[in-house]
């Protein structure tokens, strides 16, 4: 990823309870706020998604895109943009650094979108982005270890 915005946050969870919520897909409209559907279109042999169709609404920004995801165990997912209305790409990961009984999750992201947008505000968007990601990531697994 060129130009990206990168974050992370500590759970109190190990990572494969972590990257059992990231990939449980169908409950992202519960703890991600901006995705409204979720359809996996391919599974790998691992039976994690491949490919997935997302409907998002954040406010002024409504969008459907396609990703691929790859994944590496229980320590990285790494995903780019297939398709969308509103996206030239969108390339982004999670990796997971086990500390002790908790997990550090670093949310990476680069996004480029097809109107012209300053890197300044692109930036700051993919901030907000990441940061209820990791927010809304924490919650879910911390609720779900309690």
């Amino acid at each position: 990823m060129a130009e990206h915005t990168r974050s992370s946050i500590t759970i109190e969870a190990g990572p494969a309870a972590v990257m059992a919520v990231i990939a449980d897909f169908a409950a992202y409209p519960v703890w991600t706020g901006e995705v409204k559907e979720i359809e996996v279109l391919a599974e790998g042999a691992d039976g994690r998604a491949e490919q997935v169709r997302l409907l998002l609404d954040a406010g002024a920004i409504k969008d459907e895109h396609v990703l691929a995801y790859t994944w590496d165990g229980d320590h990285k997912t790494s995903w780019t943009l297939v398709k969308s209305q509103m996206l030239k790409s969108l390339d982004g990961s999670y990796t997971l650094t086990p500390a002790g009984t908790r997990t550090e999750v670093t949310y990476q992201l680069a996004v480029d979108v097809k109107i012209p947008m300053l890197g300044m505000i692109k930036r700051k968007a993919e901030k907000v982005i990441i940061d209820r990601a990791l927010a809304g990531l924490k919650k879910r697994v911390e609720e779900l270890a309690a």
